[in-house]
């Protein structure tokens, strides 16, 4: 396999887990991250002691605070910033001169919606605005089944590589070929994008419904399966609504099998998520969705489903979309009902 320079803008769990599966595959990898104790973890004692403790990183991947650097000479560059955060970080290094001609193939690991004045944007129509023209229809988005912690240890694992740049997502496909991974290539950059964010809404109240089976005379594994299956159907709804293109999509790795890890997987902060709201009373510390999402650093770790499930809301609305799980969820965390509640409403649907 040739090796490949690859730039990860983003230190958190996932970019990091992925440095880890390039390594493996002998490409030359190097990670952007906003804090001090990132960099210096990772270039030092070799593991992101914040993000993904425990798991050993290959000494050759480096680490910096210095975007643009990261950003520089650099064959491919992996997003893996927040989505809060995607345009602001992409205009740091729109003029780094291998980005301003082209020449570095870009793709995207950032789940979620981007908020404008338009409503919610999804994550490759955001980073093409910021980016050059030139990265017009040409970003990749990656996706798939694929905790990071999984995927630093090097188990089997499949993802998606979405572009409407054929080119494009062969070349990503190609270097994500590395043990570990199979990666397969897709044209329906909208439908692997919807699956990716609006999954983890769903996994929020799977996780809310696991806890209450605990507890609970009339929730088991087949109310959770029915769940499941309805979840399902409200992301491929959602999808397309949006403008996805094929139905395969939501059946694939990046649909069905993306569900099921999120749901089901011990390493799963929105399942966790859901089980708290349950078992912890989490929500007692947050007046309503607007002030969870704003201080959503108070709850020690990242449930995106929870954030995702505003701009789902949003959407549903406007195009007059039924996903009573996901406008449900929208509706506990913004304390107008619980989940019992939603339980006799959807029996009742």
């Amino acid at each position: 396999m040739e090796t490949k320079s690859v730039g990860i803008i983003g230190g958190g769990a996932w970019g990091t887990g992925l440095a880890q599966a390039l390594a493996r595959g002998k490409h030359k990898v190097q990670i952007w991250a906003l804090e001090d104790e990132v960099v210096n973890s990772i270039n030092n004692e070799h593991e992101n002691k914040k993000f993904l403790p425990g798991y050993k990183l290959d000494e050759s991947i480096t680490c910096s605070n210095d975007i643009r650097a990261v950003a520089a000479d650099k064959e491919f560059l992996i997003i893996a910033s927040p989505s809060l955060y995607l345009a602001s970080t992409l205009k740091k290094i729109t003029d780094v001169p291998n980005i301003a001609d082209g020449s570095t193939v870009i793709a995207a690991l950032t789940k979620g919606f981007v908020p404008s004045p338009n409503g919610p944007k999804l994550i490759l129509e955001t980073m093409e605005e910021a980016l050059p023209e030139v990265y017009k229809d040409c970003t990749v988005y990656v996706a798939g089944p694929s905790h990071a912690e999984e995927v630093a240890m090097g188990k089997i694992t499949g993802l998606v590589a979405a572009s409407l740049n054929p080119r494009n997502s062969i070349k990503v496909r190609e270097l994500l070929r590395v043990p570990g991974l199979m990666v397969y290539s897709s044209f329906d950059v909208v439908g692997v994008q919807i699956c990716a964010a609006a999954k983890n809404v769903i996994a929020v109240v799977y996780g809310a419904l696991d806890a209450l089976s605990e507890t609970s005379d009339i929730v088991g594994d087949n109310t959770e399966s029915l769940l499941f299956a309805a979840g399902l159907n409200e992301i491929q709804t959602l999808g397309f609504a949006m403008g996805a293109t094929h139905a395969e999509t939501f059946a694939s790795v990046s649909g069905v099998g993306d569900l099921d890890v999120t749901c089901k997987s011990k390493y799963g902060r929105n399942r966790r998520f859901g089980q708290d709201i349950i078992k912890t009373d989490m929500l007692s510390k947050f007046k309503d969705i607007d002030d969870l999402i704003a201080n959503v650093g108070k709850i020690g770790y990242l449930p995106e489903g929870a954030i995702a499930c505003k701009y789902v809301h949003e959407i549903s609305v406007k195009k007059d979309l039924k996903l009573p799980l996901s406008n449900g969820l929208y509706r506990i965390l913004n304390k107008e009902i619980s989940l019992e509640d939603l339980i006799k409403e959807y029996l009742n649907y």
